[in-house]
């Protein structure tokens, strides 16, 4: 097919993110995919999901929630999965499949997947698998540039600012450790977009081996840029000349939301299976997040001229959070903790105080000095 799309990660979100908007597409008559997932590292643990997409019957994707305030209860069989591969061990397979078919790749590697290492990270011959997953996309452009030269869009999904921008430093940095001449870098600014991009969907838990459920709201915004394009046409997926009303929409209301729970949780010695949705029925917990966002939260967005845009997100986040469908647990969203508390407030702070925010913000600043600079790092 014309749009063949290399998935990198296995995750449940992509799942029922892009995976799922290329199957509807495809029902839609459009001509897109087939996709290939592939597992970037060599964890055993996953080698049962990765076989799994090679069925072709697909996997299962329940859509549960409240839209336009009725609620939606029903089940997407995806089938634009047509190949698991593992890329430590079918890497020659990748490599042919990179080089010679894909039109797009897309990625969801974690918060910590553009992470490089000097010594880990070397492809100086065919037999080399390097560590990283931006190391492991260079080596792979270096055989597309050598076997077919042909253009390429990359859609990076991790919940990093300017992803694609990140992602193209780390490649480029990793090929000039591997001394690539400058014709590859050459080709790789004319014929290789990395897209910036920003994805929203909560997507709550998993269906063995495959499959997942998650809410019906959605969106998938990409940068326009030369060079980028969509895989596929569909409702959720936004072309914009701004990602950063998005981005900080769901990263300081959304994201936010879901850390601060997070700390409630842990520091107050919760329940261990406790989700978003149960700790809401708390009333004392309900109204410290809501008293949050109006006091702390829709002052910096206020600041920044967002006031209106923030009042309709925080409202739909609240909806989100309270889905009766949807288990979503916070020792999930509690994982790298230190890593959220950085992105998501710290980095909020930092934007509010620029822009003149009334608020003192006492709790975000609270919580913010729990975790310092260098514990992140660490």
């Amino acid at each position: 097919m014309s749009s063949r799309i290399i998935q990198f990660g296995t995750s449940r979100f992509l799942q029922a993110h892009a995976a799922l908007f290329v199957h509807e597409a495809k029902q839609s008559g459009q001509d897109v995919g087939p996709i290939t997932v592939v597992q970037i590292s060599g964890a055993n643990s996953r080698s049962g999901r990765v076989a799994a997409f090679n069925n072709t019957n697909g996997y299962p994707v329940i859509i549960r929630g409240m839209s336009d305030g009725l609620p939606v209860n029903h089940t997407v069989q995806v089938k634009s999965v047509v190949r698991g591969l593992s890329a430590t061990e079918h890497w020659e397979e990748l490599s042919s499949l990179f080089a010679e078919n894909a039109e797009f790749v897309i990625s969801n590697t974690g918060d910590t997947g553009y992470q490089t290492s000097l010594e880990e990270d070397c492809f100086g011959n065919d037999s080399q698998i390097p560590h990283s997953f931006p190391g492991k996309l260079a080596a792979l452009l270096v055989k597309r540039w050598q076997r077919s030269g042909r253009p390429l869009v990359i859609l990076p999904c991790e919940l990093i600012t300017a992803n694609g921008k990140v992602l193209r430093e780390a490649v480029i940095d990793c090929a000039k450790r591997n001394r690539l001449p400058a014709d590859f870098f050459a080709w790789l600014d004319a014929h290789v977009a990395f897209a910036e991009t920003l994805v929203d969907r909560i997507v709550s838990e998993p269906i063995n081996p495959i499959g997942s459920v998650a809410e019906p709201y959605a969106l998938w915004a990409i940068k326009r840029a030369p060079g980028v394009r969509p895989p596929c046409s569909h409702l959720s997926i936004v072309l914009t000349d701004d990602l950063e009303p998005y981005e900080r929409l769901k990263l300081h209301i959304l994201n936010l939301g879901h850390t601060f729970l997070a700390e409630i949780w842990q520091r107050e010695n919760r329940s261990a299976d406790e989700t978003v949705r149960g700790i809401l029925v708390d009333d004392d917990v309900c109204a410290r997040l809501e008293t949050l966002y109006q006091s702390e939260v829709l002052p910096g967005f206020a600041a920044n001229c967002m006031a209106d845009e923030a009042k309709t997100y925080i409202a739909t986040t609240l909806d989100r959070f309270r889905n009766p469908f949807l288990d979503h647990r916070i020792a999930d969203i509690s994982q790298h903790h230190p890593e959220k508390v950085f992105r998501r407030i710290r980095s909020f702070l930092v934007w509010a105080d620029e822009a003149g925010s009334h608020s003192s913000a006492p709790t975000l600043r609270e919580i913010a000095a729990r975790y310092p600079l260098k514990e992140v790092a660490q």
